[in-house]
């Protein structure tokens, strides 16, 4: 399956996608602000594709986040019929069992699914959620949830080998240990990161023509974690004039120029698609969410802790608890309900009445000069169209992610500034961007405004000739 289709499968594949081809270039967390406002000038390959065709805002699953987001892209699907929530979900209804949402978790197909069970030639490298490997029709390397390039993290088996030789060093996964204070570090990582990822898609487009060919590069994402606050003023850890101050623009402008090597790859008539999963914001600190359920009587532990400590490694008292939580860039809320987990003390007629009133009080949450910040306890039900597995009873936002979930205790307040699993300098944000060029139809520049995340899927099948699966969340945007 590694070889080249053969004629007849190619000339088969020609006519299902109407002869169309299609590069996706994923920039995870890529931001609006930065992208279509502060820096478009900066960026004269994205720059050229938003003014040759269209672009906007799209709006991304709630949570905002990595996992599960570029699989609703992807599928078309929603957090709930998908039925992870995050990277970390529960197992079942024990209070500490939980799995990684990789790879295995996916149950819909993706888009170079479909296309491969039709003769399509597809690659794929880097998009999340791609670790373990399967089997395509072409070529796919993993992404940053692979433990390490020892790992069978390519399909086939010898592409693997074929990288270390083109890099002449160990593919680089991820940024390791991206959130630390060794900046210096961390930024030579990023840099390597994204040029291992555009080296491997050069030579992989080089050697092979795809149906549609898709990477992700995760440098953004992690820049924004770690050199947020030298950027954006509205920090409150901005330093002026600091030597980082321009690290996030200058990383901007060398993805832009390797977007545009890439570019150089595909023909004239290849529709071309940059994306991002969400967007990313200034973080003004983080809500210590389990300190707050213990202030107000929803969580009890039989020892508090003096030092910061994972309430994982806590003692509960679970006879008196009725809820916890997780931290994270939005909050993950759990109820013990009488009948559902071990220990449950919630009586199951009153789970409603029991959330409305979390949702309520939440929402009174303040900054530390008694400001509310706007906080919002979505309930999943009313998020998804349908809720498989076992999703979190509230899925929390505090002030549009302007502040994270904090699930630590040992603090001496429910504020923060200090992140409890390291230093990070960014939330995300719930919109992310979305730029489509078609040879075929320009659209001149044309102002989308805002996008739905599920529309991308049908979008690009559509665009590829390919019909629409039925029972997708969103629908093909019109041209």
């Amino acid at each position: 399956m590694s070889e080249r289709p053969s004629q007849a499968l190619a000339e088969a594949t020609q006519g299902a996608n109407g002869g169309r081809r299609m590069l996706v270039l994923g920039l995870d967390c890529a931001t609006p602000q930065l992208v279509f406002d502060a820096w478009r000038m900066d960026l004269p390959n994205i720059s050229r594709l938003m003014d040759e065709g269209a672009w906007g805002r799209m709006n991304s699953t709630i949570p905002a986040i990595t996992v599960p987001a570029w699989t609703a892209m992807m599928t078309g699907r929603d957090p709930g019929e998908l039925g992870f929530y995050g990277f970390r979900n529960r197992a079942d209804y024990s209070y500490d069992r939980m799995t990684i949402a990789n790879a295995s978790a996916v149950e819909h197909p993706r888009i170079w699914d479909l296309l491969s069970q039709k003769g399509g030639r597809v690659g794929v490298l880097g998009v999340p959620q791609t670790f373990p490997v399967r089997p395509v029709n072409g070529q796919m390397v993993s992404c940053f949830l692979t433990p390490s390039a020892k790992s069978e993290y390519t399909y086939p088996h010898e592409l693997r080998d074929e990288i270390a030789g083109w890099l002449g060093e160990e593919f680089l996964v991820d940024v390791p240990n991206f959130r630390s204070d060794d900046k210096d570090r961390i930024l030579r990582d990023i840099y390597r990161l994204a040029d291992h990822h555009f080296d491997v898609a050069q030579h992989l487009l080089e050697r092979d023509r795809y149906d549609f060919f898709m990477m992700v590069d995760m440098g953004v994402d992690r820049i924004h974690h770690a050199f947020w606050k030298y950027m954006a003023s509205d920090h409150p850890k901005y330093e002026p004039n600091h030597r980082f101050e321009r690290a996030i623009h200058d990383y901007y402008v060398h993805v832009d120029g390797r977007v545009g090597q890439l570019l150089e790859l595909v023909d004239d008539e290849t529709i071309v698609v940059v994306v991002s999963d969400h967007g990313a914001r200034t973080m003004a600190g983080g809500i210590c969410i389990n300190e707050w359920l213990i202030n107000e009587g929803y969580l009890v532990l039989k020892d508090r802790p003096t030092d910061v400590t994972a309430l994982e490694d806590c003692e509960i008292d679970w006879s008196r608890t009725r809820a916890w939580a997780s931290g994270g860039y939005y909050g993950r809320l759990f109820m013990n309900v009488r009948g559902r987990e071990p220990e449950g003390v919630i009586d199951p007629l009153d789970y409603e009445a029991e959330r409305d009133e979390l949702v309520a009080r939440l929402a009174t949450i303040t900054d530390p000069d008694g400001a509310p910040i706007g906080t919002v306890g979505h309930k999943p039900e009313e998020l998804y169209r349908e809720v498989r597995k076992i999703a979190p009873d509230l899925i929390i936002y505090f002030g549009n992610l302007k502040w994270r979930s904090v699930g630590s205790v040992g603090f001496e307040s429910i504020w923060t500034f200090e992140n409890d699993t390291g230093p990070d300098e960014a939330n995300h944000a719930q919109e992310g961007i979305f730029v489509y060029n078609d040879p075929r139809n320009p659209q001149h520049g044309r102002d989308l405004g805002t996008v739905e995340i599920y529309d991308i899927g049908p979008t690009l099948l559509t665009a590829l000739g390919q019909d629409v699966p039925e029972g997708l969340r969103g629908k093909a945007i019109e041209w």
